[in-house]
């Protein structure tokens, strides 16, 4: 029981899902699946569409753009949110750098949550508002 809260607290610090209540977290990961894969795993590639959101509760992943390592990620951190939304091109490449532990939430269940629970697209809406926002004027203040 202590695993589904801990998933559940990781879930609401995504910004995306912030404003979700605990009911609609609940939802969100009863859609999702959590797996394990091996070091060295390629979770996402550079260029190619993305169909999934990734939250990692165990192990550690490198962000890659071209050959270049450009940040690490450790559990409690996400990537991929933006897939659920559309299908863009990933941004960049994530591979596991340790055995991991992952929460995955493919769009078509996602898309299955917002046909069910009307409500968490406006706010979903208001979070995406509001990081654009702050990306705004964090570009117009440099």
């Amino acid at each position: 029981m202590p695993r589904k809260d801990a998933k559940l607290d990781h879930l609401a610090r995504v910004p995306l899902f912030s404003a979700l209540s605990k009911k609609e977290l609940q939802t969100l990961g009863r859609a999702s699946d959590e797996i394990e894969v091996d070091a060295g795993k390629v979770l996402c590639e550079e260029g190619k569409p993305g169909h999934e959101f990734f939250l990692i509760l165990d192990g550690e992943a490198a962000v890659k753009r071209g050959k270049k390592t450009v940040a690490k990620l450790v559990a409690g951190r996400f990537f991929g949110e933006l897939s659920l939304l559309d299908r863009g091109p990933r941004s960049a490449t994530v591979v596991a750098d340790s055995p991991m532990t992952l929460l995955v939430l493919g769009q078509r269940e996602f898309s299955g949550i917002l046909d069910q629970l009307p409500g968490v697209s406006r706010k979903l809406l208001c979070s995406m508002a509001e990081r654009l926002r702050d990306a705004d004027t964090k570009a117009f203040s440099h």
